[in-house]
């Protein structure tokens, strides 16, 4: 394996982590700005249960 290879392995890896990184920060954005409506709407299901 030449140095190529590992240059390229290394920069997949970063591009998943990156990927990775912008996921969790999408989800912690829609956490915090809609997490009061997620929560009553599971209350609400779990009501709709009981």
């Amino acid at each position: 394996m030449g140095a190529r290879a590992s240059f390229q392995s290394g920069q997949g890896l970063v591009e998943y982590l990156l990927i990775l990184v912008i996921v969790a920060v999408l989800m912690i954005v829609v956490l915090t700005t809609m997490g009061g409506q997620i929560r009553s709407m599971f209350v609400n299901v779990i009501g709709a249960f009981s």
